[in-house]
């Protein structure tokens, strides 16, 4: 592997930016409506964002100075305004008219009319939420941070969530269905990524439990030209105790013994594969 370095002191801020989103990714997608003090709606979507907290609930997300003139969106003056906003989630049958609120229409112009999408009141807040999204979360702005004052400097906006909206028809259980979410990602450029069908996995791991860890693996495994990075960490994830002995195999069994390992990883068969490992055929 070859890397190459990159100093951002001595990058154009659009292409920086280019490796930043294309790296850091994917990423979720807040499509936040606000109202400015006139009461005029705006909808417009931000990806740099995540959730920070759970107790307090906080997420936050960026507006950032647009790279071509400096200027800020109105997203940000309304929330200086109001101290208030909606994130409503994105899932994939409304991806296309969340692409479309990222013009730049005038100010005073409601995105809600230009991509068709339905307003629905709130419950806490004045801006209202986003009728079609699965889930919507009315939030108080606690703090804005000013990350700078160039072009693509960003202006992190903190969101204290005081309401919780979810269509009922997502939940499997009481709990979220990545499958019945179905919700979209931001990558680099102008990629999205749909998080449902073979792009969702489960990966279980119990972070109270005392795993094998690749230290402890045996030297072969570790050299293994047949095992993938995945195919260790899952050897060496296991919750299970090292066998006492273990045999060192001959060095013409190792290709065959790797392939017999990686088949019983490939059928779910971990401590069919960990017997392997440490014992041999």
């Amino acid at each position: 592997m070859s890397k190459q370095y990159i100093d951002p002191k001595e990058i154009a801020t659009k292409d920086l930016h280019q490796f930043i989103i294309g790296g850091i990714a994917p990423r979720p997608i807040a499509f936040v409506s606000t109202v400015d003090e006139y009461g005029r709606e705006n909808l417009a979507p931000y990806s740099f964002f995540n959730a920070f907290s759970s107790n307090p609930p906080i997420l936050v997300f960026s507006s950032n100075r647009k790279v071509s003139d400096n200027t800020t969106k109105d997203t940000l003056h309304n929330i200086e305004m109001t101290k208030e906003a909606v994130i409503n989630v994105v899932n994939y049958p409304i991806v296309r008219q969340m692409a479309l609120a990222s013009v730049e229409f005038p100010r005073g112009i409601s995105e809600f009319e230009k991509t068709g999408l339905s307003t629905e009141p709130s419950t806490v807040v004045k801006p209202p939420r986003v009728k079609e999204s699965p889930m919507n979360f009315e939030c108080r702005v606690k703090e804005i941070i000013t990350l700078g004052d160039k072009g693509g400097a960003g202006h992190l906006i903190i969101c204290e969530v005081v309401g919780i909206h979810i269509d009922s028809n997502v939940l499997t259980n009481g709990r979220i269905d990545p499958q019945k979410i179905d919700l979209m990602g931001r990558m680099g450029r102008m990629y999205y990524v749909r998080a449902s069908g073979d792009a969702v996995m489960e990966i279980v791991q119990m972070v109270n439990a005392q795993p094998i860890g690749y230290d402890k693996l045996p030297g072969h495994i570790k050299r293994s030209d047949i095992l993938t990075g995945n195919d260790i960490g899952i050897l060496a994830a296991a919750e299970c105790e090292i066998p006492v002995t273990s045999a060192t195999p001959e060095d013409t069994q190792i290709e065959e013994l790797h392939k017999m390992i990686k088949t019983s990883l490939t059928e779910g068969n971990v401590f069919e594969a960990i017997r392997l490992a440490f014992n041999g055929a």
